[in-house]
């Protein structure tokens, strides 16, 4: 790992500033990511802003039809928050089969967010939700906010500051899980609103989290198992690796929405 400058800024607008003051430098939420590559030598920031001591970038609320979780907020914290799991059940169940008891503890949902990994649980329900990801400088659609592989809207050092859930009628998650990392190899995120239903996948794509319109069409006319039972997905455009070939995750797709259906009640 290469010598750094280390700053924990008390306040956001500190953040902001101790990021701005040098283009090399990165913002250390969790860690979970960062902090690995840097062991690697394939990150060598000149600074870490390390955001855990900004309170106001923490916390659960519920505002109005909605549930706000700030970005510093850890995933055990979100899989134990009663405001979740009275709300959105399905974001509680998500956030407690992210990693292990370590990961859960560290990481947080707005770095998660920020990374924009592949297969990770959380863009599945930011795009799935609908959800809005505030930022230190505008807030985003989730439509709008994932862009590709490891890629985001967020510019550069931007900082999200809290993610907007709205509440869905019903919602739920089911994950096929990588048994080492518990990343995703396929996850499916499926919610229930006023406005229709929206699937999301991660782990599948090869440019990241994505939504299948053939399921959320039928499930708008039936929101039952068997009408994405029978929706086959096509493997081309997702990941095929080690783990899984292509054709494998497109029938977990379909599997796994199948049980986000359920678990949705």
């Amino acid at each position: 790992m290469h010598a750094f400058e280390y700053h924990r800024p008390a306040s956001l607008t500190e953040a902001v500033a101790a990021l701005g003051a040098n283009e090399e430098a990165k913002a250390l939420a969790g860690g979970m990511t960062l902090l690995a590559t840097m062991k690697q030598r394939l990150a060598s920031p000149s600074d870490l802003v390390d955001l855990s001591g900004i309170a106001e970038l923490k916390g659960i609320r519920r505002e109005g039809d909605a549930v706000v979780i700030g970005a510093m907020t850890t995933h055990a914290e979100v899989h134990a928050s009663s405001e979740v799991a009275d709300a959105i059940p399905g974001l509680a169940t998500l956030a407690g089969l992210i990693g292990d008891a370590q990961v859960r503890n560290c990481g947080t949902i707005g770095g998660s967010v920020a990374n924009n990994d592949p297969a990770a649980d959380y863009p599945a329900a930011v795009l799935a939700l609908g959800a809005t990801v505030h930022t230190d400088r505008r807030t985003i659609s989730a439509d709008d906010y994932f862009t590709g592989l490891f890629e985001t809207a967020l510019e550069e050092g931007e900082l999200i500051t809290k993610i907007a859930f709205p509440i869905p009628q019903s919602a739920g998650y089911a994950k096929f899980a990588n048994p080492a990392s518990r990343y995703a190899i396929v996850g499916v995120f499926v919610a229930r609103t006023s406005d229709g239903v929206r699937v999301a996948v991660t782990g599948a794509g090869a440019s990241g989290v994505f939504r299948v319109p053939e399921m959320e069409t039928a499930l708008s006319g039936s929101f039952t198992p068997d009408t994405v039972a029978g929706i086959a997905v096509s493997p081309g455009g997702l990941n095929a690796d080690i783990h899984a070939s292509a054709e494998y995750r497109a029938h977990l797709i379909s599997v796994m929405a199948k049980r986000a259906v359920a678990a949705a009640g």
